[in-house]
């Protein structure tokens, strides 16, 4: 996987939210992506970060969605 770029799973901890809101992200170009099926990557630097407990690490609250690129519609 080339730099700055994570799993499903880590980009989904990352921004707090579920795997599939990152999916949905990537297809709706929210976010950028590279390869394919189980082994893609999401641009970390793309994602917004959550905000989470200094000591337990729980989600405080999500981040927010990154905006959608101009002329494109929400899935």
């Amino acid at each position: 996987m080339p730099p700055g770029y994570v799993s499903a799973a880590d980009a989904a901890y990352y921004a707090g939210v579920p795997v599939g809101t990152i999916w949905r992200w990537a297809s709706e170009g929210r976010i950028g992506k590279t390869g394919r099926g189980k082994t893609a990557g999401y641009c970390v630097f793309d994602l917004p970060k959550a905000r989470r407990d200094e000591w337990t690490r729980e989600l405080l609250e999500p981040g927010k969605p990154p905006p959608l690129p101009d002329g494109a519609r929400a899935a």
